[in-house]
Order: structure tokens, then C-alpha cells, then sequence
């Protein structure tokens, strides 16, 4: 690649964004081989036909540094950098919703009774063990597994269970203020320790909500460059913790699987019953039933009578756990089932028009390569449809 011949991009361009004009006479000037000029502009407009955004520096070095496998060629994508910027934007929100819930409030950073609920004790042991991940993938120069590690940890973890889990406690009227206490402090010490671990890939941002984050966590210092990087530490880590969070995260998950798949509205509380398991998993039942019921979105968890027949339901199962969902007064049966077939007749018309464009040799051979790669891939996801489709109206014929 070469900035003579017109098929780089400057990486200015992706932190402050260019305007097509600009971008083609960016590219066209200055070419060892001006005769190619018409050329590239043509495969500029269509590589890029309304320019290109402005991501930030941040979510560029994010780019590069999950790109920084050893021993192979990088494949630059411009949808990885808008992945990490929705990445930046992410974070930037998190911390807006942790500062709102601790800025002025008591995070317990100065004394106070604090009692730590499942999710504290999960994330904190979760921190702990990330923490120890980068520091063994920095010692490798491994800055993509940093990077992902922290990613997932951060977005799959962090954000999508324990910020929404910590609203459960932060709301409820009946939590005592040592567990509300317990729930900021976790907020705002992870918070911290998030921003310090991703200062070295992304100063900017996490700069700026540090210089906000570290009078709430009772900080000191001008900048996050100067903070301590952090340490895992083994005393913050329960093992427990992580296989009760994994089972309730089951759960969770399971009574959404079933909304899905039955097509559910997300914001329809449903009547759950609840059958064998262990005596450990009622335990975890009854313990984080308000994390349950509000996560699942439930009525009510109630646990079927012993020996009493189950009435028809979508069930799933949450270890040896079996949970069902009462389909009584939730959908119309036979409506479902001819709206099923419906869909099914519609997506086996789409499979049989893209087989027989796919057997046509004079198609297959005349077209571009990337025309008839994107048939296939179509076909692909249409029949992974079909039978999704099939396996649902199945469950339902059998209630």
C-alpha cells in the first residue's frame, strides 16, 4: 500500500472524519501514476460514498490494539472502528449512569457499614480475575487479548448484568442503606478500576470521566496517567459467588429465550412456576428473587405443588431447575401456529428462488464471485430461519 498509488487511508481521516470531495482529491493527488486517477476515484466513491465519519483516537487505538495479533496480515475493517467507538460510547454512558447514582451519595469511601450483595461479590471477583488476565497478556505484548478481555468484561459483564442488577437494589424501597451502600461503592470502585485499566488504550476517554469519578471514589491526583495501574486481588474474589451468578444468569436468560421464541412482548410480566432442583438452587432461588423477577420481568415466581399436573407451558431449565411459563392467555394457539406456517410457506419460497438461481451454471459461472458469495450466505441464514421457525411451531403444536 502506498500513499502514491491512492489506496491507503490516513488515519487523520478516521479521527476527524473527510467529506467524499475531499477524501478523492486527498487520494488523487500526488500519484506516481496519475493515468490511475480516474480509477480510483471510481473505487473511492464506492468504497466509501458519503465519506468517511469521525471515530475519535480513542476508538482508533481500540482498532489497532484487538488488530495486534502476532504472525498474520491485518485485514482493516471501518466496521471494527465504528464497533469500538459504540464501544467508547458505551462507557461514556455507564459511567454518566454511575456518577447520577453516586455523585453526593454515600459510597461508604470514608467509613460506614457496607453489606455486599451477590452482584458486588461477582463483579469484584470478576475485576479481580480480568485484572490478572491483562497483566499476564501485557507481559506477552498480547495488546488484542488485553483488549478483548476488557471488552468483554466491560460490555458483557459490567454493563449489561451489573448495572442492571445494582438498579434492582438502588430502587428498592425495602434494601437496607448498608446494602444501597454496598451497590454505590461497588459502582464507583469498578468504575475506577475499569478506567485505569483501559487508560493505556484509550487516554482520552477515560480521562475525562476519571477527573469526575475519582472525588466520588475518594481519589486524589491531577490525572489518571499518574494513578496506579491496578492489581488483582485474590481477597476481593468469591467463587461461590461466581457459580450462584451463573445459575441465576441461567434463569434469567431462560425465561427470555422463551419470550422470543414465543414471540412475548418484553414488557409483559409473566406468571412463573418453578419445578424440582436442588435444595442449594431453591436456596438461590428465594435469595435473589427481586433479581429474578425484575431482570425476567415476572408476576410472581410460584413453585409447582408436589405430584400437581403442570398446566401448558413453555418451559426451560435453570440448572435442574425446570421453569415454566403458563401459555393460558398469553397466545392464541391455533393464531400463532397459522402465522408460523405462514412465514414458513414465505421463507420456503425465498430458499427454492435462491436454490435455483445458485443451480443455474450460467449464473454461478457469469456473475462476480462476491455476487454469488452473498447468495449463498443468504441461502444460509434463510434455512437456519426456516428451521428456527419450524422448531417454535413444533413447541407449540406439542402444548
Amino acid at each position: 500500500m502506498s500513499k502514491s498509488k491512492g489506496n491507503i487511508i490516513d488515519p487523520i481521516d478516521l479521527i476527524d472524519g473527510i467529506s467524499l470531495d475531499e477524501l478523492i482529491a486527498k487520494r488523487t493527488t500526488g500519484l506516481m501514476q496519475p493515468h490511475l486517477a480516474g480509477q480510483i476515484e471510481r473505487q473511492t466513491r464506492k468504497d466509501f460514498p458519503k465519506g468517511i465519519p469521525a471515530f475519535g483516537t480513542d476508538a482508533l487505538r481500540c482498532t489497532f490494539a484487538a488488530l495486534a495479533s502476532t504472525g498474520r496480515d491485518i485485514n482493516f475493517d471501518l466496521g471494527r472502528i465504528e464497533g469500538y467507538r459504540n464501544f467508547c460510547n458505551k462507557l461514556w454512558n455507564a459511567s454518566r449512569y454511575v456518577l447520577m447514582n453516586t455523585e453526593g451519595q454515600d459510597c461508604g469511601i470514608g467509613g460506614g457499614e457496607l453489606e455486599f450483595t451477590l452482584a458486588d461479590r461477582w463483579i469484584r471477583t470478576r475485576l479481580s480475575r480480568v485484572t490478572a488476565e491483562v497483566h499476564e497478556q501485557l507481559a506477552l505484548y498480547r495488546f488484542d487479548l488485553v483488549t478483548r478481555a476488557l471488552y468483554h468484561f466491560v460490555w458483557d459483564e459490567y454493563c449489561d448484568w451489573y448495572l442492571e442488577l445494582a438498579k434492582t437494589v438502588l430502587t428498592d424501597e425495602e434494601a437496607s442503606e448498608a446494602r444501597k451502600r454496598g451497590t454505590r461503592h461497588t459502582l464507583i470502585t469498578v468504575l475506577d478500576a475499569i478506567l485505569r485499566l483501559w487508560h493505556p488504550i484509550m487516554p482520552f476517554v477515560t480521562e475525562a470521566i476519571w477527573q469526575r469519578v475519582k472525588g466520588v471514589a475518594g481519589l486524589e491526583g491531577e490525572t489518571i496517567m499518574l494513578a496506579s495501574y491496578p492489581e488483582a486481588d485474590p481477597a476481593l474474589e468469591d467463587p461461590s459467588a461466581l457459580e450462584e451468578m451463573a445459575w441465576v444468569q441461567q434463569f434469567i436468560l431462560g425465561v427470555r429465550r422463551i419470550r422470543a421464541e414465543m414471540d412475548i412482548a418484553p414488557s409483559r410480566r409473566l406468571p412463573l412456576l418453578v419445578t424440582g432442583g436442588s435444595e442449594q438452587e431453591s436456596r438461590w432461588r428465594e435469595e435473589n428473587r427481586r433479581y429474578l423477577e425484575v431482570l425476567a420481568r415476572l408476576e410472581g415466581i410460584t413453585e409447582l405443588a408436589p405430584g400437581a399436573e403442570p398446566p401448558e407451558a413453555a418451559t426451560a431449565l435453570a440448572g435442574e431447575t425446570q421453569l415454566l411459563i403458563p401459555l393460558a392467555g398469553l397466545i392464541d394457539k391455533e393464531a400463532e401456529l397459522a402465522r408460523l406456517e405462514k412465514e414458513i410457506g414465505r421463507l420456503e419460497q425465498e430458499i427454492g428462488r435462491i436454490s435455483g438461481k445458485l443451480a443455474n451454471t450460467s449464473f454461478v459461472e457469469k456473475a462476480p464471485p462476491a455476487v454469488v458469495e452473498k447468495e449463498r450466505g443468504r441461502l444460509a441464514e434463510v434455512q437456519t430461519a426456516l428451521e428456527k421457525l419450524r422448531g417454535q411451531a413444533e413447541r407449540i403444536a406439542a402444548l
